[in-house]
């Protein structure tokens, strides 16, 4: 078995990692919105924490009843609880990358879990 899996993505409306790169600590999914349009449900989690990476466009988010000005390089991190919905904006799509994990799951980053070879 290889220690790494590695997989292009095509330009869809969304993509999610989670199988093809066979992900076990977290949910990833590359999203677009059309210009106008939004996800059609308010959503919140049980126990995933969100993070949001902005990679072009501009929208917003609706957080607990809170619009949240969203644009291309603006990173936005989400409590499980928190109810949510997303939107493009009505002059262009919005792409983003949502990345799930569980909430205070981190025991380690960079420094501290990293080991020099």
């Amino acid at each position: 078995m290889n220690s790494f899996n590695k997989i292009s993505v095509t330009d869809q409306m969304r993509t999610e990692l989670h199988d093809s790169l066979k992900l076990t600590g977290a949910e990833i999914s590359i999203n677009t919105l059309s210009a106008g349009t939004g996800v059609p449900f308010v959503h919140s989690h049980k126990q995933n924490e969100e993070i949001y990476a902005i990679l072009d466009g501009e929208g917003k988010a609706v957080i607990d009843g809170e619009e949240v000005s969203l644009k291309s390089g603006d990173w936005l991190r989400i409590s499980p609880s928190a109810k949510r919905q997303f939107f493009a904006s009505d002059s262009g799509a919005i792409k983003y990358i949502c990345i799930q994990v569980k909430a205070n799951s981190l025991e380690g980053y960079t420094l501290t879990d990293a080991v020099v070879l």
